[in-house]
């Protein structure tokens, strides 16, 4: 999906589409895109991001890949689909605390083709407050759990050690699920 850019009282913004396979049982949701993951069209597209060595670290103990192509096959690969809880938002720059008139995604129409997602896991809360707020009556009864994580943005002034041992159970609904590979 494209991003749009309209004048009014911010930028249009529009976010990514969704990355998954219908084997995926782990939903990870952000709130929307920043400006870098927009520009490069791709999921936590920061360099500084913590998203990617955590993913890694938790499910390979092993740093990311440093293709894109190759970030997204591990993912897939381990049953992890990717989101974001906004469509679309008018928003000045990459911060949440800046995103106005939000527009939520589809997600009755996601969670029908992903009907083995379990366990979703709101990077950051922003996206666990925009999720409540936009998308919880769309939601499925057959998940387990929705889990809030701390933001693995660099504006979140947390060692990434730390987020690891918060994103934990990431790796504990995994292994639960079997750990796909």
């Amino acid at each position: 999906m494209a991003n749009k850019y309209e004048g009014g009282d911010g930028r249009l913004v529009t976010g990514l589409a969704p990355v998954y396979t219908d084997r995926c049982t782990l939903l990870v949701l952000g709130s929307m895109p920043g400006e870098a993951s927009l520009q490069a069209q791709q999921y936590y597209g920061h360099p500084r991001n913590h998203f990617w060595p955590l993913l890694y670290g938790l499910l390979e103990g092993k740093a990311p890949e440093p293709d894109y192509e190759s970030r997204i096959r591990f993912a897939l690969s381990r049953g992890v689909a990717l989101w974001d809880v906004l469509r679309a938002c008018e928003r000045e720059g990459s911060l949440d605390s800046a995103i106005r008139r939000p527009e939520a995604n589809d997600f009755r129409a996601f969670f029908e083709r992903c009907p083995r997602i379990r366990h979703v896991f709101f990077n950051g809360s922003a996206a666990a407050q925009w999720f409540a707020r936009y998308a919880a009556p769309q939601l499925p009864g057959d998940v387990r759990a929705y889990v809030p994580l701390p933001s693995s943005s660099p504006a979140r002034a947390m060692p990434l050690s730390a987020k690891l041992q918060a994103w934990q159970p990431v790796r504990d609904a995994w292994l639960e699920a079997g750990g796909l590979r």
